[in-house]
């Protein structure tokens, strides 16, 4: 959750930390810090270490640095607080008791209290509260000759997970770096090395990058790198080529990356779309997902996972395969799909669903599948990701990079993409070539309809002005709109802080009606489908009990006190559009009541610990 940056060359060091550090903090935003090798003075041998940290943002840290802080090897970290308060103790970098050796990590150290108490039993004194303070004084006091054989003993003794960066004075030619379910990108320069947490920090200065796999290392010296196992075998790395560039990164005249991510969506649907439909057989190409058409009609479930928004849209994704191919399918969280000890069965196709690629919740429960035999696609938005690399194929939904915690074009993109992998199952199985051109013609019609959805933002903003103030929302959808009403939830009070509640509309009358007020609205998804009577009676019980109601339709609501009127498309493609306008109703509320929109309080971008 946390962000990592280094560099090793002939540059100033710490401005390029800095810049990294920026660039990752929507990773983590508590605290932050930096190391260096630090120049010696005129005629000195050596001056060994510095360090700077800082409660806050990357900002504090900058205005507290000391003026004379110079070098050409450093390290940085930003913090998203798992162990210990934030504070400028518990950021890192952490230091030995020596002050020889500093480290950055991110992920959490299962046994960190066993190490602590047998450190605090040897002599050592331990300054903060966090897990990661332990790999400082464990490689500081390791006998070992080098640095690379200090950091391997002292990762033989971790259990848990953890993506490092390591400086030591005795050793100031080299940054040594290790995975283990977190991940750590080598940035490849000219007579320059950089590593990093995520490519956003790295996109500036080169675009070719390795990326290490669990159980691997690296070493780092301005000229050169070299890669290995945490047992010390070589291995072979060769450098790919980032697919966006730095401008990807910047908000581009938005005042804000949540406003630019969902002004992007237009581009980013076209972008997951172009080059797969395949007019000739009313279907999609998706060579990417080593599923022969022998296969797929094998399959006989889908059972899909993720986390957070990425769930949601697996919930879209199975009502879509269900729908157009007639498999069933459901999703689950995967945060808790490992640990129910379920039955794997083999006819079974499991689809792991991450924006970042790099959930630590959902590559693992990929993990256990793959232990037990099942075949596992995934769905991912980061190329060469550790779901895309450990699952037996997949589709990318090419949203772009999205910064700001809260996700919107992914969400949206990853969405698109489901609907193209149950086009893709229908037409194998018994999808009609008249529905197979329904559903492609309806996909061509998506991004000039958010775009349409978009050109009404003025007017979202207005009822998101006159909605602010409410102590709670609830969220109501039938079928193919409950997703999309637990989706708008959750942005909801991810960005705003507003406490919102999402339920099925049919079980309101099941125990939520009791929270009904006028100081609680509703927001109703209603689509234009066999089900949108039903709902409008939903809505005569909720006005029935003084409620306000906010509906999202395809056409005014009388019984609603406002409506957002979206464009109608396919019925299977309708939720897609849907949740556009509440992910506006979302930002501006956060915005008429001052939120950190980007950086909402206690969440990160990419969850990499459990």
């Amino acid at each position: 959750m946390c962000g990592i940056v280094g560099y090793i060359g002939k540059r100033d060091v710490a401005p390029l930390l800095l810049e990294g550090l920026q660039r990752l903090e929507y990773r983590g935003y508590d605290s932050a810090g930096i190391a260096i090798q630090a120049k010696p003075a005129k005629g000195a041998q050596g001056a060994g270490l510095k360090t700077a940290k800082a409660k806050g943002r990357v900002r504090d840290l900058e205005s507290r640095l000391p003026k004379r802080f110079a070098g050409t090897v450093g390290i940085a970290h930003t913090r998203w607080a798992t162990h210990g308060a934030p504070n400028d103790i518990n950021a890192h970098p952490h230091t030995d008791a020596d002050g020889k050796v500093a480290i950055v990590h991110n992920g959490i150290i299962d046994n960190a209290a066993d190490l602590r108490a047998k450190l605090v039993a040897d002599g050592v004194e331990l300054v903060s509260e966090t897990d990661s303070e332990v790999l400082a004084h464990l490689i500081g006091r390791s006998q070992a000759s080098t640095l690379e054989e200090k950091v391997r003993h002292t990762l033989a003794l971790i259990d848990g997970t953890y993506g490092i960066a390591v400086l030591h004075a005795d050793f100031p030619d080299r940054i040594v770096v290790a995975r283990n379910g977190s991940p750590v990108v080598l940035g490849i320069g000219e007579k320059e090395m950089f590593v990093a947490s995520d490519v956003a920090a790295l996109v500036s200065h080169t675009r070719q990058v390795v990326t290490l796999d669990d159980g691997e290392m690296a070493t780092l010296k301005a000229d050169d790198y070299r890669t290995y196992t945490t047992e010390g075998s070589r291995t072979s790395s060769s450098p790919t080529t980032v697919e966006w560039e730095a401008e990807s990164y910047d908000m581009g005249g938005h005042d804000t990356y949540m406003h630019k991510e969902i002004h992007e969506q237009v581009d980013a649907v076209d972008r997951v779309l172009r080059g797969r439909i395949d007019d000739r057989f009313s279907t999609v190409r998706l060579g990417g997902l080593n599923l022969d058409a022998r296969e797929a009609r094998g399959v006989r479930r889908v059972k899909i996972l993720g986390c957070g928004s990425a769930y949601h849209t697996g919930l879209i994704g199975a009502q879509l395969i269900e729908e157009l191919a007639r498999i069933p399918a459901d999703a689950e969280p995967a945060s808790e799909f490992r640990y129910r000890n379920p039955v794997v069965d083999p006819d079974t196709l499991y689809i792991a669903v991450s924006q970042s690629g790099e959930t630590y919740d959902t590559l693992a429960a990929v993990q256990e599948l793959k232990r037990k035999g099942a075949r596992v696609l995934g769905v991912v938005n980061v190329v060469g990701s550790a779901i895309a690399r450990e699952t037996d194929g997949g589709v990318y939904v090419h949203a772009g990079p999205e910064v700001c915690v809260v996700s919107t074009k992914c969400f949206t993109n990853t969405a698109v993409a489901f609907a193209l992998l149950a086009l893709h199952l229908g037409r194998i199985r018994d999808l009609s070539v008249a529905d197979g051109k329904r559903i492609i013609a309806g996909l061509r019609k998506l991004p000039e309809q958010i775009a349409e959805v978009l050109r009404g933002e003025e007017e979202i903003k207005k009822l998101a002005a006159e909605y602010a103030n409410a102590k709670s929302m609830m969220f109501i959808g039938r079928v193919r709109g409950y997703p999309v009403a637990r989706e708008a939830s959750l942005k909801l009070k991810e960005v705003s802080y507003v406490h919102a509640e999402a339920y099925p509309a049919s079980e309101l009358k099941h125990g939520p009606l009791a929270l009904i007020e006028p100081e609680v609205p509703t927001v109703a998804v209603l689509p234009d489908d066999d089900l949108l009577e039903k709902n409008r009676a939903t809505l005569e019980e909720i006005k029935a009990r003084s409620g306000r109601i906010l509906a999202v339709a395809h056409q005014e609501q009388e019984k609603a006190d406002h409506t957002i009127v979206v464009p109608r498309n396919e019925v299977e493609l309708d939720p897609i559009l849907m949740g556009i306008p509440l992910q506006l109703l979302a930002y501006h509320t956060a915005l008429a009541l001052g939120r950190d929109i980007d950086k909402p309080r206690n969440l990160a971008k990419s969850v990499t610990v459990e």
